[in-house]
């Protein structure tokens, strides 16, 4: 008589092996994920931010603040008061240089955007930016339609 392990790995009848697929499926399933996350880098939030015609890429910014339609303030997908960014703006000015973008929702309006630059600059931080996507081109040059 012959053992279970034995007729296990004979090859009387072709059968399909199911974990590689298993795997093939969990790694296409983490790759649409990634795809698929919407978020401005280091905000943490899904923001609907604005489009310019010229923007600009900056180098990674130490710190990005989201600021949502409400006036809700995030950084590093948090949310975050006043009062504590400006403590966490005071320790990371004391170990240098400082960058920050603010990334601000499409509807923001314009006057959340600067009370939040005025915290940034009342702790000597002048190296601001507002996050912007570039503004899609039909192929006549023209910026594309909504």
């Amino acid at each position: 008589m012959k053992s279970r392990t034995m007729r296990y790995f004979e090859a009387d009848k072709p059968r399909i092996e199911v974990i590689p697929m298993i795997d093939i499926m969990m790694f296409l399933l983490v790759f649409f994920i990634m795809i698929t996350i919407d978020t401005i880098a280091g905000s943490g939030i899904a923001l609907d931010i604005p489009n310019s015609k010229t923007p600009q890429v900056l180098k990674d910014s130490q710190i990005t603040i989201g600021v949502q339609k409400d006036g809700a303030m995030f950084v590093q997908g948090k949310p975050i008061t006043p009062e504590a960014l400006t403590e966490r703006l005071k320790a990371d000015k004391a170990k240098g240089n400082v960058d920050v973008v603010i990334a601000g929702d499409k509807e923001v309006p314009l006057q959340k955007l600067l009370d939040v630059m005025d915290l940034v600059r009342a702790e000597g931080i002048n190296s601001v930016g507002i996050a912007a996507s570039k503004t899609p081109q039909n192929p006549a040059g023209a910026p594309a339609a909504k």
